[in-house]
């Protein structure tokens, strides 16, 4: 017996024998509903934060569940996050003396996928090191050829059901990465504006927005202003 205890040596051994016995694998057991999680995909920007140790939340539900004899799977997998790593690889190659357009677009996303691999195997070998007993044969990741289909068919269907459709609308735009982004991407902060006055005929509306009058479909008044009833059900040109 080793005079020392070390972590890292007897947690490695301990993890190989899960896997080896297949213990994190599902297996169908006759009057018994399965119990599945997909693990939240991290995104695979380099490492794990403290956040990601929440995931023994759910190590501990499906632990659970495989001691009631039910067959139990922890689906890990990865997240692209396309966007942080693109930030994340123009930092690198600025600190090369470089440009994205300087490379090329062919040559930026060889870099942009051999950051992701990479940070792909750091990441899994972190969540091996903190014991998740997911199962890896069935690993996924957001860019492969499954997950591409599976997306792409989710969007001819709804497309067919007319419920995705392409339209004109303000949206959120990076004139530096020259893309859209979700509003989960944008950072927002106080600034004193400018009030500006436009002229919709007869009327004039005040906004500290005056870009999103090209949106503009419906002028609102009170109906108890007796100043605009005269202007209700009626068009006043933008």
């Amino acid at each position: 017996m080793e005079k020392i205890y070390q972590p890292s040596l007897v947690e490695k051994k301990i993890y190989h024998l899960w896997e080896k016995n297949g213990y994190f694998k599902p297996k169908a057991v006759k009057g018994k509903n399965p119990f599945v999680i997909t693990l939240p995909p991290p995104n695979v920007t380099g490492e794990l934060h403290l956040g990601h140790a929440l995931y023994c939340l759910e190590d501990l539900m499906v632990r659970y569940h495989r001691m009631l004899g039910e067959p139990t799977l922890w689906l890990p997998g990865f997240d692209h996050a396309s966007i942080a790593v693109e930030y994340l690889v123009n930092r690198q190659l600025k600190k090369e003396g470089k440009t994205k357009q300087e490379i090329g677009h062919e040559e930026f996303l060889k870099k942009a996928k051999e950051f992701a691999e990479k940070s792909k195997v750091y990441i899994k070998s972190q969540l091996i090191s903190l014991g998740f007993s997911l199962d890896w044969e069935k690993e996924a990741y957001t860019m492969d050829e499954k997950r591409s289909l599976a997306v792409k068919e989710a969007f001819k269907r709804l497309y067919k059901k007319g419920l995705i459709y392409q339209g004109e609308r303000i949206i959120n735009w990076c004139p530096k990465c020259q893309t859209a982004l979700s509003d989960l991407e944008n950072d927002y902060q106080e600034e004193k504006g400018k009030l500006y006055y436009i002229a919709y005929g007869p009327l004039t509306i005040a906004t500290t927005r005056p870009e999103t009058m090209f949106a503009d479909v419906a002028v609102a008044v009170h109906p108890q202003d007796k100043r605009y009833s005269k202007f209700v059900g009626q068009k006043v040109p933008l």
